[in-house]
């Protein structure tokens, strides 16, 4: 079996690569950073292949998905993506469409891509990485939690018409809270939550959807999170999440 993981390189992505390994799956990895791409190529053996690729780039989900032709897929991993911190009017609109690209565009045509290609095979899986924050508002992370929002409902839109058709192809969402990783660095953001380690996040991610659970949440302070955030009205939601975002400067 072989895995395609988007966002290799580090964090989640990194740790899902180096736990499906000793689970015994061939991998395909890509990333930004073509050298961690052939150290951990390296480490794991010689049947990981790897391409280096910015997948806001308007033809990497294309050129990604062209790698794949003649390698057998099971399993998708949509985990590359990141955050911008910042009020709206503030906030560079090249960067911000630069995280659409993706966030959304990218995951979306490797979803659509594969999605139909494993349905044709009749198995298959998929991981979708979004995020708590696809349940909620995110003032001073407005575009973030929007494209978390469209990744969580995607999924599980396309979840239940497999559903529906009887099909033994499986997606699964990724909602974790903060994570241990580059995120905040790249985002420019901290968070009054504690952040999760990101191996115990990935093994976990990993372990439910091979078991095909429909949203995975890793920690219990996020799960009763998600479980208040259901509860409360929008307004109110948005205004208690614009106090859990502060900037990195000046902690």
């Amino acid at each position: 079996m072989r895995a395609l993981i988007t966002g290799a390189t580090s964090g989640i992505g990194k740790e899902m690569a180096i736990y499906l390994h000793k689970l015994g799956w061939k991998l395909v990895l890509t990333g930004r950073n073509e050298q961690v791409l052939k150290e951990m190529a390296k480490a794991f053996g010689n049947d990981t292949r790897y391409i280096a690729l910015d997948l806001g780039e308007r033809d990497a989900p294309h050129a990604l998905y062209r790698f794949c032709k003649g390698l057998r897929i099971d399993f998708l991993i949509n985990n590359a993506g990141y955050g911008l911190f910042g009020r709206f009017t503030e906030t560079p609109l090249e960067q911000e469409l630069d995280l659409i690209d993706v966030n959304i565009r990218a995951l979306h045509i490797l979803t659509k891509l594969f999605l139909c290609d494993f349905e044709k095979r009749g198995s298959g899986r998929i991981l979708n990485v979004a995020s708590v924050a696809g349940f909620m508002t995110g003032p001073l992370l407005s575009s973030y939690y929007a494209s978390k929002n469209y990744v969580v409902r995607l999924s599980l839109a396309i979840r239940e018409e497999l559903r529906r058709s009887g099909s033994k192809v499986q997606i699964s969402v990724l909602c974790p809270g903060p994570v241990d990783t580059g995120f905040n660095e790249r985002a420019g953001a901290s968070f009054a939550l504690r952040s999760a380690d990101a191996r115990y996040v990935a093994r976990y991610a990993i372990d439910r959807a091979l078991e095909n659970k429909a949203i995975i949440v890793p920690t219990l302070t996020v799960k009763l999170g998600l479980i208040g955030a259901k509860l409360c009205p929008t307004l109110p939601l948005s205004a208690i999440s614009y106090h859990f975002q502060q900037k990195k400067e000046g902690k």
